[in-house]
């Protein structure tokens, strides 16, 4: 087991309002499926500052879900991974209190996560884990897109903000599967998201963004917002073919999607459900899903060697120093600073 302490950055409540504490923290124990992880580097998501703000876990929470580091402790049935692996993991910081990425220690279960390769910097490798599972389970997962990986040839679909860090990775995996990839950015975005397999890029701002798409995709079926706001679901939803499609939202309880145009059927992604148990959320609940869990870990095994060989590129991390560097990163995303980079944390 590993010795010493586990200096972590708490969530503490103080009159309804949140404020971040540095303290020390039991180190957690390894489940049997899972392996004992000192950080390196941890990422930023958005996930992150929307959950403190909102106080979403209360007194005690501790966030970061994607982190990388080495393996110093391994629970009795791992058999992937080895003492002194360095790797990419995946957790849900605040769903149970003390346990999450923001600290020195953090638990990783052992097919939800990734032997980080050679060539791949650990700040390169911590942007992977979230981003890339949620563009999977939005393309393949049935309560999602439900897109068949055997059948792209050629078959469009569409990502609403594909210089998002979500959209970076739908980008690839849809084209990986031979799907013809429409996508929405700013203009400065243009040469980044065509350099990830995008066929067709257009201007979200473009006041005829939406007919510009459908005489570009005349047959599009299938769409991922991943921005989540309202403007973005309804408008993305009108380039729909005339006969019907499918919006999946990266907004729990499809959020915003009221406007959404009838001709599109609603679903919303949780990464989550990669895990195999029941999550809950507010008021939201999701049951354990073995076919999302199935999906998820094929995902994990194939990221080593898609990283490796390029197939698959990282966010492009930029690199703040500390666990006291971490309010400054918040910071970022709130005033809308982030653009086509993912701030990590190096601890």
């Amino acid at each position: 087991m590993a010795a010493g302490s586990n200096t972590a950055l708490v969530v503490r409540v103080a009159n309804g309002h949140p404020t971040f504490s540095k303290e020390s923290i039991p180190i957690p124990r390894p489940e049997p499926n899972q392996v004992l992880v000192k950080i390196s580097h941890v990422a930023q998501n958005p996930t992150d500052v929307q959950s403190f703000d909102n106080n979403a876990f209360g007194d005690g929470a501790l966030l970061g879900c994607d982190f990388v580091g080495e393996v110093v402790e391994l629970g009795s049935k791992v058999t992937r991974y080895a003492l002194g692996d360095i790797i990419a993991g995946l957790i849900w910081g605040g769903e149970i209190k003390y346990l999450g990425a923001y600290g020195e220690y953090c638990v990783a279960d052992e097919l939800i996560s990734f032997k980080v390769p050679s060539g791949i910097s650990p700040a390169q490798a911590s942007t992977v884990p979230l981003a890339v599972a949620t563009a999977w389970l939005t393309w393949f997962s049935k309560d999602c897109l439900g897109l068949d990986k055997e059948q792209g040839n050629g078959a469009s679909v569409l990502v609403w903000g594909g210089s998002s860090s979500v959209g970076l990775y739908a980008i690839q995996l849809a084209s990986i599967y031979g799907f013809d990839v429409v996508t929405t950015c700013s203009t400065k975005h243009t040469d980044l998201v065509r350099s990830h397999g995008a066929n067709h890029v257009f201007d979200y701002k473009d006041p005829h963004v939406v007919e510009k798409i459908r005489q570009a995709a005349p047959d599009l079926g299938y769409i991922f917002d991943t921005i989540g706001n309202r403007k973005s679901s309804a408008l993305a939803s009108q380039a729909l073919r005339a006969t019907g499609g499918k919006l999946c939202t990266v907004r729990p309880g499809k959020a915003n999607t009221e406007d959404v145009t009838e001709r599109a059927s609603v679903s919303d992604v949780l990464v989550w459900t990669a895990f195999l148990k029941d999550h809950s959320y507010g008021d939201f609940r999701w049951p354990a899903s073995q076919d999302d869990h199935g999906l998820s870990s094929e995902l994990f095994e194939k990221l080593p060697g898609w990283l490796a060989e390029g197939t698959v590129k990282s966010n492009t991390p930029k690199v703040l120093r500390g666990l006291d560097s971490i309010p400054e990163g918040f910071q970022h995303y709130r005033d809308g600073k982030i653009s086509a980079y993912k701030v990590v944390y190096e601890l």
